[in-house]
C-alpha cells in the first residue's frame, strides 16, 4: 500500500497543482478545447484544490499503511479512480481528445485495479 500511497500523493498533487494554476492548460491537455468561461476556469481551480487534498493526505499517510485510516483513503482513492475513468472514456468518446486523454483513462483504470488489490490483501483486522 505505500507505493500506492506515495505514487497517488505525488500524481493528485502535481496535478491538483496544475489545474489551481493553470485550469485552462491542463483541460485543454485532456479534452483538446480550453476552459472558455470564468466559471469554468473558476470549478477547474475547486477540482484542483480538490485533488491536491487527495494527494497530500495520500503523502501523508504513505508511513501508516496499516491504520484504518489509510485504508479508507485507499478506498476514496478507488470511489474516485473508477468514475474519473468512465468520465474521462465517455469524453473521449463523445468530446474532443487531448493528448494526455488516454494516457489519463488507462492510468485512472490502473490505479483503481491498483487499490483493489491493496484493500484485498490488506490486513483484515484493520477493518474489524
Amino acid at each position: 500500500m505505500k507505493p500506492l500511497l506515495k505514487l497517488t500523493g505525488i500524481i493528485e498533487t502535481a496535478t491538483g497543482l496544475g489545474l489551481m494554476a493553470v485550469p485552462s492548460v491542463v483541460v485543454r491537455l485532456l479534452l483538446g478545447s480550453p476552459l472558455d468561461t470564468s466559471a469554468a476556469v473558476m470549478l477547474g481551480r475547486v477540482a484542483g484544490a480538490a485533488l491536491l487534498a487527495l494527494g497530500v493526505a495520500c503523502w501523508l499517510a504513505r508511513d501508516d499503511t496499516q491504520s484504518r485510516a489509510a485504508r479508507g483513503l485507499v478506498v476514496a482513492m478507488l470511489m474516485y479512480n473508477i468514475p474519473a475513468t468512465a468520465v474521462l472514456a465517455f469524453a473521449g468518446i463523445g468530446l474532443g481528445q487531448g493528448v494526455m486523454l488516454w494516457p489519463a483513462v488507462v492510468l485512472h483504470a490502473a490505479m483503481a485495479v491498483w487499490c483493489i488489490v491493496c484493500l484485498r490483501r490488506g490486513p483484515q483486522n484493520v477493518m474489524d
